[in-house]
């Protein structure tokens, strides 16, 4: 009989779902019922002014909110946590890691009335606070620094985005710019902003077929469209890819008009414009100047280095340009073979031939009518590197040619109409940012009637590349001296240069033209139909007015002003939902990336809308809603259980104390490390890896078995592959980057404890925990005692832990007692 319920049930259930999405018109519009747009989510943010209340005991409006409902239900809030309790709650919610015994004390006897306001301020303005609260946003946007799918190759470059959500914590940039510079930052300087787009995993392995080539591509922007949905909107916008949203008032036609808001965001690399670009153009310009003189100075040498019969060589080859002069000579065309390179494929930015006389011009541009043919071409390369580049007139590695073979090949220009020529200029990059790919051995001819060809120049009579410092020994004696001269400074200005010109890269896309967008009939990429133009969702805000051809960054700038205009119901509500969730471990909205018909109700709806206008009217400022939580009689309760008011609200969703909560993965690692003594808080740049290096092409992660120095950075820094757990830690409810994860799990599991106990880095930490205290403490157990719990616990031991904790210390050894510490639960977690 209870199966034949179940069946009904889930039949009903299903039939639900299909008159739902009965009443949605086929041309992808949401049903017009009002049912929607009556959800409380979805009107606008109103003030609610705050309520009075019969206790006394409110710090600020925040307050106020919480005991009128406590009141409401007869539920009586906790008393103020102990200073001690107070401290170490405080800094490992703001910056992650605990409190030293010296910062507790110096707490806990301050008599200033406002010692815990001054503490607050100070751990706000700390470089740690954005290390604790990027880890948090990263979770949101699915962060990682590979690319998942089979291979799971690393992503070398996504590191800058990681380091840009730190800054932007600690400078506590307003949220509005925070989110508009994740969408568009690379049109207002913000480059490594854009990594949010790109956070995700991406399939690099592309398929042959067309079909599966196009559900790729649909499927990375389909994970573009929801991360922005549910990180700022909390709307579960990817819900409408492939029928209008069941719940919430999301059509196809908006999701598809979101699609091709991205449509021109790919994934990859590209350089990172520096805040000093304008000076560093500058003295490029300035260097580059210098070097163009040094080197018309020994062009004009080097026909001296070796003159008609003689025994002298030319310079080496020179990956920004080589000059070959010869005798004038009749040519129809002119072939440049590749013999050996100094790596991989043959590169070429430019190949220039000049005519003799005093009229002398670059006969080979593709303008004047050459035509370019070549042995074969990389088959691989981005557009970047093309056979047309090779008589473009334009230098640079964003403008050259790649062999298809390795070492060799060849390349040649046909000219429009035979010319006498005497000269050739070519070069690997002509900007001198890249050295690799060069050809250190070749030869050049020239086709002087069809089908013959002669050698004009070679490598043979060059000085082996590598050599730069050797003189050639035709020059006389002042011409030594004087190339001597200024191939040290050229040397010295091309280092120059290099530091300089050198673009650091940045995982964060790439903007190219936005394709059609067209809305797929079942989410089916096979099955086009339908031009959609970029919109935003209708039901929320004003339209997005948009031209189909509107160009790549103008679509991303105004979904971003779309999302952070404060007549937006969703985005201000949703960050301050956020904010409020981690600092007590649930939102008052318990779905924080949905807020939509099928989500959490708010526990504390006029608390929710007087924070998020308040976040608006002090311009976006997320550090001042984190300073009205902490500051508030609320936060500061003591985490006590009562058996009344459990009985009442077990889950304590009405906050009658605070709710402790265990250490997540990264804190734990990161307290570890603090207490005994190893923690590196060098800040930004590349992470540490903790896995061992190979270059497996499905990248295989087997964990290191040995730490140093190195592994014992905080761990935000790590670099953090998707789909892959640390071995210690990932047992911690870690999320594994493969789905966003607006809320972590606390689970309780065997494998926790084994991994606390036994793991490597625990026994190796714990042996370095025993150092410290002996190096402190000195050899006497009992002073190692005291010490060691001052470090783990913030407190000294009780008469009855230091009897207990002296036996085991004599049995086992000082380090069994400090890894007894680091499992202890008042270790682990914070009350």
């Amino acid at each position: 009989m209870t199966a034949h319920r179940s069946r009904i049930a889930i039949f009903l259930i299903g039939a639900g779902f299909l008159l739902a999405a009965a009443r949605l018109p086929a041309g992808g519009e949401p049903a017009d019922d009002g049912a929607p747009k009556e959800h409380w989510a979805f009107h606008p943010v109103t003030r609610a002014a705050v309520p009075k209340v019969a206790s006394s005991g409110a710090r600020n409006p925040i307050d106020n909110f919480i005991l009128a409902r406590l009141e409401k239900e007869g539920v009586k809030p906790s008393p103020e946590a102990d200073r001690a309790t107070l401290i170490r709650r405080l800094k490992f919610d703001l910056l992650g890691l605990p409190p030293a015994p010296e910062e507790i004390d110096a707490f806990v006897t301050d008599p200033a009335a406002d010692a815990y306001e001054r503490l607050v301020q100070r751990y706000l303005s700390s470089p740690h606070f954005g290390e604790r609260w990027a880890r948090h946003w990263l979770d949101v946007v699915h962060f990682a620094e590979s690319n998942g799918f089979e291979m799971n190759q690393p992503r070398p470059n996504a590191w800058p985005y990681r380091d840009y959500v730190i800054r932007a914590f600690n400078e506590d940039k307003p949220y509005d710019r925070f989110v508009r510079e994740q969408i568009a930052g690379d049109s207002s300087g913000a480059d490594e902003a854009t990594g949010f787009l790109v956070a995700g995993a991406w399939d690099q392995v592309k398929s042959p077929d067309p079909a599966l080539t196009a559900q790729q591509r649909a499927d990375e922007l389909h994970d573009m469209v929801s991360t922005t949905g549910s990180a700022f909107l909390g709307l579960t916008v990817g819900c409408a890819r492939c029928h209008n949203h069941k719940f919430d008032p999301v059509s196809m036609k908006d999701y598809y008009g979101m699609v091709a808001v991205f449509a021109g965001v790919r994934h990859g690399e590209r350089p990172v414009r520096a805040s000093d670009s304008e000076q560093r153009r500058k003295n490029f310009e300035e260097l580059r100047r210098q070097f163009a003189g040094l080197s018309a100075e020994l062009d004009a040498l080097e026909p001296l280095a070796k003159p008609e019969g003689g025994e002298g060589r030319r310079l080496p080859v020179n990956a920004r340009k080589n000059v070959e002069r010869f005798a004038p000579v009749k040519a129809n065309g002119v072939r440049f073979t590749v013999l050996a390179t100094n790596s991989a494929e043959a590169c070429l930015d430019e190949l220039e031939i000049f005519s003799a006389g005093a009229d002398s011009r670059n006969v080979a541009l593709a303008s004047a009518g050459g035509k370019a043919t070549s042995s074969g071409n990389f088959s691989a390369a981005p557009a970047i590197h093309r056979l047309e580049h090779i008589n473009d007139g334009n230098y640079g590695n964003s403008r050259s040619w790649i062999s298809s073979e390795v070492g060799r090949g060849w390349v040649q220009v046909e000219l429009k109409e035979p010319a006498v020529i005497d000269r050739i200029v070519w070069g690997r990059d002509r900007e001198g940012v890249y050295a690799d790919r060069l050809p250190t051995r070749y030869r050049i001819e020239v086709e002087a009637e069809p089908g013959s060809w002669t050698v004009v120049a070679s490598s043979d009579d060059r000085l082996p590349f590598g050599n730069a410092a050797t003189v050639p020994p035709a020059l006389s004696q002042g011409q030594r001296v004087k190339w001597q001269r200024l191939t040290e400074q050229r040397a010295a200005l091309e280092r120059r240069l290099s530091e300089v010109e050198r673009v650091p890269m940045v995982y964060a896309g790439k903007f190219t033209a936005a394709e059609p967008t067209h809305r797929l009939a079942r989410g089916d990429a096979t099955q086009p139909r339908e031009v959609v133009t970029p919109a935003a969702p209708a039901s929320f805000g004003e339209p997005l007015k948009l031209a189909a051809d509107a160009p790549d960054p103008q679509r991303r700038t105004a979904l971003a002003r779309w999302i952070t205009d404060p007549r937006n119901p969703l985005t201000a509500r949703v960050i301050v939902n956020r904010l409020w969730q981690y600092h007590f471990g649930r939102g008052i909205v318990p779905t924080p990336s949905d807020f939509g018909l099928n989500g959490g109700k708010p526990s504390h709806p006029e608390l929710l809308d007087w924070l998020a206008d308040e976040l608006i009217a002090h311009d976006w400022s997320l550090k001042h809603i984190h300073r009205l939580i902490v500051l508030s009689a609320t936060y500061r309760q003591a985490g006590a259980a009562r058996a009344t008011e459990l009985a009442a609200d077990a889950q304590c969703r009405l906050l009658w104390r605070f709710p402790p909560r265990r250490l997540e993965a990264e804190p734990l690692r990161d307290a570890i490390l603090a207490v005994t003594g190893k923690l590196e808080l060098r800040m930004g740049g590349p992470g540490f890896d903790l896995f061992e290096p190979n270059g497996n092409y499905v990248k295989v992660y087997v964990p290191k078995k040995e730490f140093g120095p190195a592994e014992w950075r905080r761990m935000v820094y790590q670099n953090k592959p998707r789909m892959q757990l640390d071995d210690t830690f990932g047992s911690f409810d870690c999320p594994d980057a493969g789905q966003i994860t607006p809320k972590r799990n606390s689970s309780t599991t065997a494998l926790q404890a084994l991994n606390l106990m036994n793991s490597r880095f625990v026994v190796q930490q714990a042996g370095l925990f025993a150092e410290r205290l002996k190096r402190e403490a000195g050899d006497d157990p009992a002073p190692q005692v005291r010490l060691g719990f001052r470090l783990a616990f913030g407190r000294t031991p009780t008469a009855e832990e230091a009897a207990a904790a002296l036996p085991l210390i004599r049995e086992h050894g000082l380090a069994a007692f400090c890894r007894a510490l680091l499992n202890a639960n008042e270790f682990l977690y914070v009350f």
